[in-house]
């Protein structure tokens, strides 16, 4: 028998006040999208390094590809990682458009978010592609964030956990334990991004103890216990502490409220 959202929510609500801390660092990024310019990112990052230095979560941005550089000489000595929106499998060669993991480290990218569900949704990518990018990070060491979610209609059709597992098996398929405990999952439901909808807390929260639950199948307990799960869906100011309380949500993945450093500061504070 399925719950209901408000009994999701009620449970969800006990378990927030007797779960015990996780030791698990929060970690929160800022997804520009294709907005800014190089200067316009340039100075949305001057503006927000201020605002954030005394943040104890991990903070990241990921601005577009042509914003990196300038970006991440702006960024040079703060506490907030230069990360990108993507990146290829391949070293080098005749693949247009596409961006190496060497031509990022060289710019001091040291996360990238992969498998977004609009990177799915408009260019394609799928389970096995997400995964030939995630194996490639982690061989470059840099950390994936590695972007998992069910559309409307899935939810309503009551597919939300099997399209995610899905998602998180194929996207980790021959990831080692020890890559997975240092990497970053990310769960957005689609149908929350970019909308103002969000996912209620006992949604939220389902949903990232379900992904913790897959990781704890895959590998074991203690992988299970140190990846760090995200939020990503219309996360504002006004929810991000009452989202990242939620004792299997371990930071959020920011749109629209990136995108203004004051906003996206206020969340990093709330975690």
């Amino acid at each position: 028998m399925r719950l209901t959202d408000n009994e999701i929510e009620a449970i969800a609500q006990k378990i927030v006040s007797k779960a015990p801390q996780s030791g698990r660092r929060p970690i929160i990024v800022g997804n520009w999208k294709m907005h800014k310019t190089p200067a316009e990112g340039e100075a949305l990052v001057r503006q927000l390094i201020p605002l954030v230095e005394g943040a104890s979560c991990e903070i990241g941005v990921a601005p577009a590809f042509p914003c990196l550089d300038r970006v991440a000489g702006a960024l040079a000595g703060s506490n907030v990682h230069l990360c990108a929106q993507n990146a290829f499998w391949e070293a080098e060669g005749a693949f247009t458009g596409e961006v190496s993991t060497a031509m990022l480290k060289d710019l001091g990218v040291t996360h990238a978010i992969i498998g977004h569900s609009e990177r799915r949704q408009y260019f394609g990518e799928t389970d096995e592609t997400v995964n030939h990018r995630a194996k490639t990070l982690f061989a470059a060491e840099m950390t994936p964030i590695l972007c998992v979610g069910e559309s409307l209609q899935e939810r309503e059709e009551g597919l939300t956990h099997t399209v995610v597992e899905r998602q998180v098996r194929g996207g980790l398929q021959g990831v080692a334990n020890n890559q997975v405990a240092n990497m970053v999952l990310a769960y957005e439901p689609v149908w929350a991004i970019g909308t103002g909808k969000v996912a209620t807390l006992g949604q939220a929260q389902e949903v990232h103890g379900a992904i913790r639950r897959f990781v704890a199948d895959l590998y074991d307990a203690q992988t299970s216990a140190a990846v760090r799960i995200q939020y990503g869906g219309s996360v504002k100011p006004d929810n991000a502490k009452q989202l990242l309380a939620q004792p299997d949500i371990d930071g959020a993945l920011v749109g629209g409220a990136a995108l203004k450093a004051e906003d996206f500061a206020a969340i990093c504070l709330a975690a």
